[in-house]
């Protein structure tokens, strides 16, 4: 029972951990795509009319593609951790299954070992009870007699 429950236990640490992973890349995912809106804005201001840095301008373009494939990269893994994220959460479902059944198996047992006792309770009482009454009876024999 105490494997089964730790299997189990390492079951959920392992699907925590799965889903702190996937947190962390859903927030580098979302940082970019903060970062690229705020980077499209800079791009608008820099192009308005009057005199444009076409450096800065050449740097934010190559900081976009940049950012694009780091944010795919991290969409991918993301993907990838949502199968693992699957992976281990059907892995605690079988396990937290395991140990219901051992629970179920113990509090079956212990069911019948109550039962058992209180049938060797009532025999017991019962053979104390015919001893009582053989007594008694041999008593008003005895009375009878005399």
């Amino acid at each position: 029972m105490r494997l089964r429950e730790s299997t189990r236990d390492e079951c959920r640490a392992a699907l925590a951990e799965a889903y702190r992973v996937d947190d962390v890349l859903r927030q580098k995912v979302d940082r970019i795509a903060w970062e690229l809106e705020h980077l499209k804005d800079f791009c608008r201001m820099k192009a308005s009319p009057g005199t444009v840095d076409i450096d800065r301008l050449v740097e934010a373009q190559r900081y976009e593609l940049v950012a694009r494939q780091q944010q795919r990269q991290f969409v991918a893994q993301r993907e990838s951790i949502a199968a693992e994220i699957e992976r281990r959460r059907l892995a605690l479902i079988e396990a937290d299954r395991e140990v219901r059944v051992l629970e179920k198996l113990r509090e079956r047992q212990l069911e019948q070992h109550r039962k058992s006792e209180e049938l060797r309770e009532t025999k017991r009482l019962d053979e104390v009870a015919t001893q009582q009454v053989y007594r008694e009876s041999l008593r008003a024999v005895a009375e009878v007699t005399h």
